[in-house]
């Protein structure tokens, strides 16, 4: 890859349960189609010979030995639900360097929550046992970061709250049913966009997959990939009621997009 080129890699596709869904014999979790087989959602960007994580999820070490992960440079961390946060024991082999460390962000709020559930690893004391080695940085507005701006995006997710993440002209917004009016300008412009659409009915927390759509129709983007995807979604099957430019993602797809340097 060259200092030009953005590669996203779709580590998992999958809603918190994964795909197939334990104990559930549904025809899409016994389906053989690779598509339709969905680990925990997150992703990796690659820039300028570096990988940065979206997300450590609880399938991470499935993920990263699927990827020949060897290294990674950041992580970008978009909430703190079980499901995105409970892979990050598994970064403790991937430091760049012998020692070195690894700096994770996120919201002020989530960089305190996973401070405290993982106080192992965040502790200032020096005690025998193998962590990981990772700084953390409560962010609330864009950073550099290996010569790319990263800008959050403030996302509503239910009660709750999330941060997508853009670079470039690709979005990734993951566990979100709302994006606030306030959010809409940084997503003008964008190339790809990496969206949450958990099924077809409507949920509390998710966009569903019309309210994804829409959302791509409002924003105007050319080609999106709908993600954190539930065991109600056949890809062999529903895919073709999408609409142009709109595509179910799937665990191990890349794409490579133009960075502006």
């Amino acid at each position: 890859m060259t200092g030009a080129g953005l590669t996203l890699t779709i580590m998992g596709s999958g809603t918190s349960t994964g795909v197939p869904v334990l104990g559930c014999t549904c025809s899409v979790c016994r389906s053989r189609i690779t598509e339709n087989r969905r680990t925990r959602c997150s992703a990796l960007l690659r820039w300028a010979g570096r990988n940065v994580l979206i997300d450590t999820s609880t399938d991470f070490r499935q993920q990263g030995l699927r990827e020949e992960l060897d290294r990674v440079d950041a992580v970008l961390f978009t909430h703190t639900h079980a499901d995105h946060i409970h892979g990050i024991d598994d970064l403790r082999t991937l430091n760049s360097t012998p020692g070195g460390v690894i700096p994770v962000f996120g919201s002020k709020r989530s960089a305190e929550t996973i401070k405290r559930i993982f106080s192992y690893i965040f502790h200032d004391e020096e005690e025998p046992g193998y962590r990981p080695r990772l700084s953390i940085h409560g962010v609330d507005a864009p950073f550099e970061l290996f010569g790319q701006i990263v800008t959050p995006v403030p996302l509503v997710h239910g009660p709750g709250e999330a941060y997508g993440y853009r670079v470039g002209s690709l979005a990734y917004l993951t566990d979100c049913s709302e994006v606030p009016a306030s959010s809409l300008p940084l997503l003008e412009g964008l190339d790809l966009l990496v969206v949450d659409a958990l099924r077809f009915r409507e949920h509390h927390s998710h966009f569903n997959i019309a309210g994804a759509i829409d959302l791509v129709q409002q924003l105007g983007v050319p080609r999106t990939l709908l993600t954190h995807l539930s065991h109600d979604v056949d890809y062999s099957k529903h895919s073709i009621d999408l609409p142009e430019g709109v595509e179910f993602a799937y665990d191990g797809q890349k794409l490579t997009l133009p960075l502006d340097n």
